[in-house]
């Protein structure tokens, strides 16, 4: 993890956006599994602080929420830890370290961390002894209710990435 101020900084507001989105979706009475608020700075730390801090960033954000609000509930929490955590790791080596170009290194993170989300719902399930729909089957139905969130993120997240790049090294 390459430490420095900017990074920190950088990463500590992007955790603050995982914390304040969700609190504004839930308040306005929008679903959170449709719009999927706290995967998009997850997703922009990655790409824009790379691995590790994404990974940070990917794993804080939903243990924080749920101490302050209770969301992600218990069951949730977890797979969301694992999927955001893979979302800040995955994006960020990609992009950071692999040198692949946004989009894809965005695409790849984004079905990476599904998995991950999907594997642990299936570990979970197996775990607590609930009976488990076909995994396949789970991962349709994720995908497919947060089909509103992944068009928001695959339009806004290259967007925001680019600006920052191209202003990153503007002195204010």
């Amino acid at each position: 993890m390459r430490f420095n101020t900017k990074n920190l900084v950088t990463a500590a507001m992007l955790l603050a956006l995982a914390i304040i989105l969700p609190t504004i979706i839930h308040i306005s009475g929008l679903n959170g599994t449709i719009f999927l608020p706290m995967h998009i700075p997850v997703l922009i730390a990655g790409l824009i602080v790379g691995p590790s801090w994404g990974f940070v960033v990917g794993i804080i954000s939903p243990i924080i929420n749920h101490m302050l609000t209770g969301m992600p509930p218990v069951p949730v929490f977890w797979v969301m830890i694992v999927e955001l955590g893979l979302y800040g790791l995955i994006s960020g080596l990609l992009y950071r370290k692999v040198k692949m170009t946004l989009c894809p290194s965005l695409i790849i993170s984004m079905i990476v961390g599904r998995l991950g989300a999907a594997l642990m719902v299936l570990i979970l399930g197996k775990g607590f002894g609930f009976p488990m729909p076909p995994i396949d089957v789970y991962i349709k139905g994720m995908t497919l209710t947060a089909l509103p969130g992944i068009i928001i993120q695959l339009i806004f997240i290259p967007m925001i990435v680019k600006a920052y790049e191209k202003d990153k090294n503007t002195r204010w």
